[in-house]
């Protein structure tokens, strides 16, 4: 699957330091990415339908933030994204408008593509599509057999393959919750704890047998597709590896999706999935959390189309912290203009010189990719420029920092 075209990062005259980040499976922060190197990065993608919504950019833009710091450390990134262009929501969606599933994902991914563009988003190496990767999946299931942890459900009808997933080594130790919170969030989102035929209620679907008039695809598992958790763990392996430096998404992940995940890459590799599990907050709109279940989305592409400068969208996201839950309003943006307004207009001016405001938004991206801070950190820069007398080719630098280590483009 096509990625979206990789924007020029400006390289600054030094370097900075590898970033800290918390990891939900220690509760601590971590030192993230290799001392020197390529820095193995996954993120979870979309499920291609009500593309890009606020949440979505959210998402993204955290760990946009995280490839720029790494690469200002001097690090490469290998950095990979799945889309899940088959499963039961976007089947669902396409029925509801009558429009063919894989003309409703194709849109969609475009979609999602030019809002990540516009939004100066750093693109996967690797943008790889369930529906490419069944090969990929199909020869995990199959490794994963001899560890005794796959089999068929009890079904005469639809004997679907599952994983074992609570008999598997480390499970329930990214999430750290008990069994009871555990099999009422897994029903919350997308799991099956009561089917019958189970070994246990939290095991999961890896291989669902042909369903009339749904998609499908030949294999040694039967005529089926991927459940969703395998499929992100078959991508991870193929494409980074094993222990690979961090496993990221929105909180909304980390059970059962990134617990699955990692449960099911341990037990093919005996290695750990992922060295962090990091993850964003979720962001609300209207009293609620923005989903598209709720229906209570606000689209990059509708502010975009109603005229709304992308780098004031990302400065409006920007200005919370990746980790915390936030609603999303109109001054959000509103702020946005103002800072974007601010910033624009020391462009070309005699400015004091900008190393001091490198070093610290640096500071404060290494701390746990504290975007609050490093925004404050260009504000007190950009004030301080006011009638100073300095170099022009200070406040060259300091766009080019800006746009290096913040991804805003001025």
């Amino acid at each position: 699957m096509k990625a979206w075209p990789r924007p020029a990062v400006p390289t600054l005259e030094t370097r900075g330091g590898r970033p800290r980040v918390h990891d939900t499976a220690t509760g601590a922060l971590v030192e993230s990415g290799p001392v020197e190197g390529s820095a193995r990065l996954y993120v979870c993608g979309i499920t291609p339908y009500d593309a890009t919504h606020l949440g979505h950019a959210n998402t993204y833009l955290a760990f946009d933030l995280l490839q720029r710091a790494w690469l200002d450390a001097g690090l490469d990134v290998t950095y990979t994204q799945n889309v899940t262009d088959v499963d039961d929501p976007l089947l669902e969606r396409a029925t509801q408008t009558g429009v063919e599933w894989e003309d409703l994902a194709d849109e969609q991914v475009e979609l999602f593509r030019t809002d990540m563009v516009a939004l100066n988003i750093l693109p996967p190496a690797h943008y790889v599509g369930a529906v490419e990767s069944i090969d990929l999946v199909v020869a995990l299931i199959e490794r994963l057999k001899s560890t005794g942890l796959i089999y068929q459900v009890d079904d005469a009808d639809h004997p679907d393959w599952y994983f074992a997933t609570s008999q598997a080594p480390g499970f329930l130790t990214e999430s750290h919750l008990d069994v009871e919170a555990a099999l009422r969030i897994f029903g919350e989102r997308g799991g099956d704890p009561e089917r019958p035929g189970k070994r246990d209620p939290l095991d999961c679907l890896v291989w669902l047998l042909e369903r009339p008039g749904e998609p499908s695809w030949p294999s040694t598992l039967g005529q089926g597709r991927p459940g969703w958790h395998i499929e992100c763990t078959a991508i991870a392996l193929e494409y980074l590896g094993e222990n690979f430096d961090v496993q990221a998404g929105g909180s909304d992940l980390i059970f059962p999706h990134h617990e699955m995940c990692a449960a099911e890459g341990t037990a093919a590799t005996g290695e750990p999935f992922a060295r962090a599990y990091v993850h964003a907050g979720m962001v609300g709109y209207e009293g609620e959390k923005m989903s598209k279940s709720k229906g209570n989305l606000v689209l990059v592409s509708q502010l975009r189309k109603a005229g709304e400068d992308p780098m004031a969208i990302r400065l409006a996201l920007l200005a919370h912290h990746y980790r915390d839950d936030w609603e999303w309003t109109d001054a959000d943006l509103a702020a946005a203009r103002d800072r974007l307004a601010r910033w624009r207009v020391v462009l070309g001016a005699a400015t004091p010189p900008a190393q001091p405001m490198i070093d610290a938004v640096r500071a404060a991206l290494a701390n746990d990719l504290d975007a609050p801070a490093a925004l404050a950190a260009v504000d007190a820069w950009v004030a301080s420029a006011s009638g100073h007398e300095g170099a022009a080719e200070n406040a060259a630098s300091y766009a080019r920092a800006v746009d290096a280590l913040l991804g805003v483009r001025l």
